[in-house]
């Protein structure tokens, strides 16, 4: 998947029983990345919500102020008999978004946009990590990446109208223009 682009060196195993994992990445509106982890096979489902704040500043008004420490992200449940997590973090790193910008993506800006990724133990952390510097001692992009390593310590779910977005509104301006491309990106990649 994405042969373009460098596996990790350090990477989860793909594990023989099917069960359930999860990753939780923030890369800028979380309708685009939901949009590209939509179309990664091994995946399950991928669910736009919030991370890094407070329960009580969950929803979207609040985390759009950009003062409630939340990150728009995308929950993805995958099956690690198909993907790995260093392979869902290739297409973050390489198509979901740009890691090499701070507090922004596209149009979008503020905190709540940034590049992280929420890891739930050590194993994740230990694979981004390595992946982070990996990335940079290649050179791939003319700067160094930005992206964050933060724990997960609590996931909300965005509230209905954001899950799904991309899929349900291919015609919304926003959608063509930032989430769209990303799609065919992935789908170019994948061949």
């Amino acid at each position: 998947m994405l042969d373009q682009y460098p596996d990790p060196k350090d990477d989860l195993p793909l594990e023989a029983a099917s069960r359930k994992a999860e990753a939780v990445l923030a890369g800028g509106c979380f309708w685009c990345v939901e949009a590209v982890y939509e179309g990664i096979p091994g995946v399950i489902d991928a669910e736009s919500g919030y991370a890094g704040g407070e329960e009580s500043t969950a929803n979207y008004d609040a985390v759009s102020t950009g003062r409630t420490g939340h990150a728009e992200v995308v929950r993805i449940t995958y099956d690690p008999s198909k993907a790995t997590y260093g392979q869902l973090l290739k297409a973050f790193f390489f198509i979901a978004h740009d890691p090499t910008t701070l507090n922004r993506q596209g149009p979008d800006s503020g905190t709540q946009y940034r590049s992280a990724i929420f890891y739930s133990d050590e194993d994740q952390r230990r694979v981004a990590e390595a992946y982070i510097k990996q990335i940079d001692q290649l050179g791939h992009y003319p700067t160094l990446l930005v992206t964050t390593l933060e724990p997960l310590t609590q996931y909300y779910p965005a509230e209905k109208e954001h899950q799904d977005f991309a899929r349900l509104n291919p015609a919304h301006p926003y959608i063509a223009r930032q989430a769209l491309p990303k799609v065919a990106k992935l789908r170019k990649a994948m061949g």
